[in-house]
């Protein structure tokens, strides 16, 4: 699932309106990296068309570790601990992305609250599932149906995501076509 829907299906009309005014879009040409492993980043990017593919160079060697495509997000974690980035971004083909610069969207969410909370709530929804699918990748999910009468699956959405699902993919396509017109 798209991780811009776990924000999306937070945040109200207002709250995308501002991301389309100050977001900015930025063309980044096939094989060159947007994000380098190791480095801060200043911004938050929504992929609006193309794709990328993110990667670690453990002991020198590229080992490719997920593929975004459009509508979702890149620089999340980064963006939380304002710490360097765990992973290289690199555009697999000519690719547009929304930058969200970090100063734009800190001092919205220390002026708006009611942001703050919608937007953090996004990210831990996504920080959520990226989590329980490791778990479940990893194997430990198998130990925990023993514990757990009700096992999660790989395809479960968090049911409060489920009910604003539809809603959410709605600002998504509407803030895709408004920043590329």
């Amino acid at each position: 699932m798209n991780k811009a829907l776990f924000i999306l299906s937070q945040l109200n009309t207002d709250d995308v309106e501002w991301m389309i005014e100050k977001g900015r879009l930025v063309t980044i040409p096939a094989n060159t990296t947007l994000i380098r492993e190791g480095e801060k980043i200043n911004a938050l990017y929504l992929v609006v068309r193309g794709s990328l593919s993110v990667y670690i160079e453990p002991m020198g060697h590229r080992e490719e570790i997920a593929w975004v495509w459009r509508g979702e997000i890149v620089g999340e974690i980064s963006f939380i601990d304002d710490r360097p980035t765990l992973a290289s971004v690199r555009a697999v083909e000519d690719t547009i992305v929304l930058a969200i610069s970090r100063v734009e969207l800190m001092s919205k969410i220390q002026k708006d609250l009611g942001f703050a909370s919608r937007f953090y709530r996004g990210i831990s929804m996504i920080l959520t599932h990226r989590m329980r699918d490791t778990v479940q990748r990893l194997g430990y999910h198998q130990e925990l149906e023993t514990i757990e009468a009700e096992n999660v699956d790989d395809d479960d959405i968090n049911p409060a995501m489920l009910e604003n699902l539809e809603l959410a993919v709605a600002k998504l396509n509407w803030l895709m076509e408004s920043v590329m017109n």
